[in-house]
């Protein structure tokens, strides 16, 4: 691995290019155009802030673009910085974009400062800037999601990594960005169900594409044995990414499951841990299993099949107490009147006496 010291410049706006590649863009938009790159930014990146933040304090120096010059001109690529390049350019060239053209130009005409050059930090090659984006983003102080975390370590893996498998890979890998060679190998596992999903264009489900896929799910679920069995996944077992042998029958349906909409807008499962230890709970039984597959009863019900009512009401329980000792102690930050929130406590309180109640009701009827 090269430790070669880059060498910092100030470079005209003119030769600077934005990152077609950049493991931030969705799937759908790698390769695209600088006008396609601008418009996805400006949709989803929170462009405008900070095209009103440089106008107005000018371009922080200690923050470079990390670059690579372009072998076959004087050009360069941006490898790290493409939101802040992206709102340089803006700023100099609203024309670039045909969409939130009215807060492009008002960001415009309020800029104190134009930057037509920019600082940068000039590499040979990008894989010099990869490990450092590696901590940087993944597990360092400007973490990126978690589905772009995973598209960055796959391509990570197959750039500098191909000639290991998975575990060696893994391994290499959670040491060059300071994780855990588990994590890192579910995060690329789970890449490898995503991938499949693509490849099934997301089974049809409207709405769903790699802009409203929450990568989180997959990554939760491969951690719970009774999902990833269910999936015919074992990350553990798992020595090839050749090997990732995926029942497609049964990821439609976990994908259906969460995120496929009713008429009334709601999915059957809701992705957080909860629901997900109780899918996993069900899945191990096979009688509530049959139910929730089969029958399509509620997960609820289903649950209740498994024998482990008992535990998931305590889970309820200290889950429920947990969120009030957090806004316990956020009340004395937050700015909020009691009238906002009056009738929700008045209902925790009711709830919290009505199961209190019941539970001395049952203990009563089993003393008789």
């Amino acid at each position: 691995m090269s430790h070669r010291k880059p060498k910092f410049d100030i470079i005209s706006l003119s030769k600077l290019f934005l990152d077609s590649n950049n493991p931030r863009l969705p799937k759908s938009l790698q390769g695209s155009d600088e006008k396609q790159i601008l418009e996805y930014m400006l949709l989803d990146a929170s462009l405008i802030e900070l095209m009103l933040a440089i106008g107005k304090n000018d371009f922080f120096p200690g923050e470079q673009l990390l670059v690579v010059k372009n072998q076959q001109s004087d050009d360069y690529t941006v490898i790290e910085g493409n939101r802040r390049l992206s709102a340089v350019k803006l700023l100099n060239n609203p024309a670039l974009v045909t969409v939130q053209k009215s807060k492009v130009k008002q960001a415009v005409e309020e800029a104190e400062y134009i930057p037509t050059e920019i600082p940068c930090l000039i590499f040979e090659t990008p894989e010099e800037i990869h490990n450092y984006l590696g901590y940087r983003h993944i597990t360092g102080i400007k973490e990126w999601k978690l589905l772009e975390k995973a598209r960055y370590l796959f391509e990570l893996w197959k750039s500098q990594y191909a000639d290991l498998d998975l575990n060696e890979a893994s391994k290499e890998l959670a040491k060059s960005i300071g994780s855990r060679r588990d994590y890192v190998k579910r995060i690329l596992v789970g890449y490898q169900v995503f991938d499949q999903i693509q490849d099934e264009a997301y089974f049809k489900i409207p709405g769903l594409d790699d802009t409203t896929f929450y990568f989180n799910y997959i990554a939760d679920s491969l951690n719970k044995p009774n999902i990833a069995d269910y999936l015919g996944l074992n990350v553990k077992n798992i020595d090839d990414i050749e090997e990732v042998n995926i029942d497609v029958n049964h990821l439609e349906n976990w994908t259906r499951w969460l995120f496929e909409k009713n008429t009334e807008g709601k999915t059957r499962l809701i992705g957080d841990s909860a629901s997900l230890t109780a899918l996993n709970s069900v899945l191990g039984v096979t009688a509530a299993k049959a139910a929730f597959i089969e029958k399509g009863v509620s997960l609820e019900n289903a649950l209740e099949l498994t024998g482990e009512t008992e535990s998931q009401l305590v889970n309820f329980i200290n889950f429920a107490l947990n969120n009030l000792e957090n806004a316990d102690r956020l009340v004395v930050k937050a700015n909020v009147k009691f009238y906002e929130v009056a009738d929700q406590i008045k209902e925790i309180r009711s709830l919290a006496t009505k199961i209190g109640r019941t539970l001395q009701d049952k203990e009563d009827e089993d003393e008789l």
